[in-house]
């Protein structure tokens, strides 16, 4: 499913409108009667307060209004807007609705027996907020916050930016949110998730090739869209079909990083995968593993790969490797800067780029400009998958703010397939397309998460799938593994090998969605 910003939604709003010949009054006239359907449907209580701005999401809350008054219910309207301030198409709303007795009243304030047993719509600013919430208004969304009484917005609720999620100033926390035609991105993106609530997604006559416009770049990763990215297997394969990554990882006291990849790629279905390791750890790890297999690298004599290793690197993956997983617990040092900076220039094969992989390259160079034109010398395609603290050191910033803004203009620019890993987890690719997950919980937010992503990632694309299906499809099955090992262990229990082991139930899963034939 596609998902728009609010300037996206206000030009297939105009071409709606303009082009096809539907009013906007008609359009308003089903969003109105979508929310109050809604309401009728989730509550009991016959008592409900609109507020309502000045704006066509007031006009909404308006027509909203006067369906609940003439199904019986008992409505007050509070507007927040000067009379005079009234958008045309809310004029028209307010008109009509005073005409027909709805009772209306024109305040910033609510007391508690305004709302008492009522249920609250907010239909007071909607997508187009671009400026802070202060002052009256300010004190009246504060004011709900602080009530018990249910609330539904209307399309988004008023106060959180629908392009980034975040709150402008103080923002109106609802029960549940109905929206029109496509969700917007502010849904998705925290805070502004945690403040929707229950999302509703209502068709109010929107064309739908305006709807799946490639022109709207970003788009909802559910199980139908990653099922049809998971490819069935010839009955007639071997393991030399699918894939041989190499998982370049590990230093002293970091081992268990190398093992996280290497295990999580083959439980995705690596038909082979070596580690490369440091040469002074191979004895403590060889002992651990089973499936997987060892490749010593030149040592620095402290458990860390000296700047020798990268030969042995390339030499190794040469014309034997289709994916290197490259970074998981490798440290940072002169040495890894130069490893790092060797295989972007220099290996011809895809990586994926994780955790101190990402970070030697951040610290290699002096600003953002100088990351980027590093991995522009790439001679194969990279996958980046870092966590906000590593994001914000390859751009040279202090934080992530713009979770979408700052991936798509660093895919775009760098020229590399980003996962930015977090809530949601977002995947942006350099031709400009942007990929939200919906699977994951708080539970993964433990140590070794990052390391399993890698490997599953590293799997997919050694698979045959390309960086954009194998990052996707990477990201909602180590989501969807790790909400299957929380229904085992529990949030506060859960960790990274857990989502190991839950990957063969999430792979049977989708694979039972796709209904794929043998082939």
């Amino acid at each position: 499913m596609k998902i728009v910003t609010a300037e996206e939604m206000r030009e297939i709003d105009r071409l709606t409108i303009e082009d096809c010949g539907i009013p906007g009054l008609v359009l308003m006239e089903r969003a109105g009667l979508a929310v109050a359907s809604k309401v009728r449907e989730l509550f009991h209580s016959n008592k409900v307060m609109v507020l309502c701005g000045g704006g066509n999401n007031g006009g909404d809350g308006l027509v909203a209004a006067r369906n609940l008054f003439n199904w019986g219910f008992k409505v007050t309207v509070v507007m927040t807007a000067k009379k005079e301030a009234l958008s045309p198409d809310c004029g028209v709303q307010y008109q009509i609705s005073k005409k027909i007795g709805v009772p209306i009243e024109f305040r910033k304030t609510l007391a508690s027996r305004d709302i008492h047993s009522a249920v609250v719509i907010d239909a007071v600013f909607g997508t187009g907020l671009g400026r802070p919430v202060k002052g009256d208004i300010a004190g009246l969304f504060s004011f709900l916050n602080s009530s018990d009484v249910p609330v539904v917005a209307v399309d988004m609720p008023s106060g959180i930016s629908s392009d980034t999620g975040e709150i402008l100033g103080e923002a109106v926390m609802a029960d549940c949110t109905v929206t029109f035609g496509l969700p917007k991105r502010g849904h998705f993106l925290y805070p502004g998730a945690d403040y929707t609530g229950m999302l509703f997604i209502e068709d109010i006559g929107f064309l739908g090739h305006l709807m799946e416009s490639d022109s709207i770049k970003t788009a909802l990763v559910d199980r139908v869209t990653a099922a049809g990215l998971l490819c069935p297997r010839p009955r007639n394969s071997f393991k030399g079909d699918y894939g041989h990554v190499l998982v370049v990882a590990g230093s002293r006291g970091k081992t268990g990083a190398a093992l996280m990849s290497a295990r999580a790629a083959l439980r995705s279905g690596s038909g082979l995968v070596t580690m490369g390791i440091p040469e002074s750890l191979v004895e403590s790890l060889q002992g651990r593993v089973t499936e997987e297999m060892l490749l010593p690298l030149p040592d620095d004599g402290n458990g860390m790969m000296s700047s020798e290793a990268l030969d042995r690197i390339l030499d190794f993956a040469a014309g034997k490797i289709d994916v290197i997983a490259v970074g998981p617990g490798i440290g940072v040092s002169p040495a890894t800067k130069k490893i790092m900076t060797g295989l972007v220039q220099s290996s011809a094969i895809p990586m994926v780029i994780d955790a101190d992989g990402l970070n030697s390259i951040s610290a290699s160079a002096g600003q953002a400009q100088e990351t980027k034109d590093l991995l522009q010398k790439a001679k194969s395609p990279l996958i980046l998958t870092p966590h906000p603290g590593e994001m914000a050191r390859l751009i040279h910033q202090k934080k992530v703010t713009d979770r979408i803004g700052i991936s798509l203009s660093f895919a775009g620019s760098a020229g590399v397939y980003l996962v930015l890993k977090g809530v949601p987890t977002v995947t942006a690719v350099p031709e400009g397309s942007v990929f939200i997950n919906t699977t994951g919980n708080p539970g993964m937010a433990t140590a070794g998460a990052g390391d399993v992503l890698t490997g599953i990632v590293a799997s997919l694309l050694g698979q045959g799938l390309n960086p954009r299906d194998a990052s996707v499809l990477g990201v909602f099955i180590h989501g969807m593994a790790g909400d299957k090992a929380a229904v085992k262990t529990g949030e506060y229990s859960l960790i990274a090998s857990d989502i190991i082991n839950a990957l063969p139930d999430a792979f049977m899963e989708l694979q039972g969605q796709k209904s794929v034939k043998r082939q």
